[in-house]
């Protein structure tokens, strides 16, 4: 009989800095998405349609 065990019987330590998936991916990034930094908000903001006021 052989001394092998399951995954399920294995013990694994999760400590606090324990990540399984990461906060945020590289292509979740506006570089990911091919963006230049700096973003254009306040142009956006600016160029409203009057009735959104």
């Amino acid at each position: 009989m052989s001394d092998w065990r399951g995954e399920d019987d294995r013990a694994v330590e999760l400590t606090d800095d324990f990540v399984v998936l990461p906060e945020q991916t590289a292509d979740d990034t506006d570089h990911g998405w091919g963006e230049r930094a700096g973003g254009n908000d306040d142009w956006l903001l600016a160029e409203r349609p009057p009735h959104w006021d």
